[in-house]
């Protein structure tokens, strides 16, 4: 049963209620203000300490939680906690997909080393924070699954984000496998970062026993891609998902509102 609060514009069903979703609405000049904050002082705190560039994405994504987090609250109070917690893993997941797209610039444009083409936070390059990040994805679509955003496309997304999570499931146990054999040869220093996984170049589908001899290990793409490639096709079949299945759940729950609020009156 409905209780929230229905919103004079939760009565009107937007044509793209998922840009309605996203839209900062009342918090739009906050949001401006922070993120010429961010970047400004982030700029001069980098040059004055000497820190590394991420530093200025962190600290820009550090200040905009503030009006975000104000815009989500309303978002509740709207559409209620499902819809708020959709619109907080749609802002998530556009900003990972950016992260995607500039590793994709870096590597095929700039034409920069595997390593070196990192996204805007080189420091969250790493295989645990993939391994959670994933998994997290995972948890909170079976939590908007559980609480109504059941469509094909829900679905779809739900195997979608199980299979890139148990890829990264499977890089993890790689990444800590070969760290420790280097501890054990005395080479610490050396990262373990960057190994394929089941898909790409030197993926287990490339160079599995169970595969050679067969058409399974050239298959173009699946089996000769970068890491760097496979992983930005991962996120562009999980956010294509993602904006379905919000955007015919986000169609049917504000019907529901519309309804609740005719009935009202």
């Amino acid at each position: 049963m409905i209780t929230h609060e229905v919103a004079p514009e939760a009565q009107c069903i937007p044509r793209f209620p998922v840009l309605a979703l996203l839209h900062p609405r009342e918090k739009t000049r906050l949001f401006i203000l922070w993120l010429g904050l961010g970047v400004a002082g982030g700029m001069g705190v980098m040059r004055l300490f000497v820190l590394p560039s991420w530093s200025v994405t962190a600290l820009v994504l550090g200040l905009l939680l503030v009006p975000a987090l104000q815009k989500w609250r309303s978002d509740a109070h709207r559409w209620g906690h499902t819809v708020m917690v959709l619109s907080v893993l749609l802002a998530a997941q556009a900003f990972h997909s950016l992260e995607h797209a500039v590793q994709m610039f870096q590597y095929h444009v700039l034409h920069w080393p595997p390593f070196a083409s990192s996204g805007l936070i080189s420091a969250a390059n790493a295989e645990w924070v993939h391994f959670l990040w994933n998994w997290g994805v995972v948890a909170v679509v079976g939590y908007l699954a559980w609480n109504g955003m059941r469509n094909v496309w829900a679905w779809l997304l739900l195997g979608w984000a199980l299979a890139h999570a148990a890829e990264h499931s499977y890089m993890l146990v790689r990444y800590l496998g070969l760290a420790h054999e280097l501890q054990q040869l005395g080479f610490p220093q050396i990262s373990a970062q960057g190994l394929p996984g089941v898909l790409g170049r030197d993926g287990w589908l490339a160079r599995s026993t169970t595969t050679q001899g067969t058409f399974i290990c050239r298959l173009p793409g699946l089996t000769t891609a970068s890491r760097i490639d496979v992983h930005f096709w991962w996120n562009t079949g999980e956010i294509v998902a993602l904006l379905l299945a919000a955007h015919t759940f986000l169609r049917s729950h504000l019907s529901q509102l519309h309804a609740h609020s005719a009935q009202a009156h």
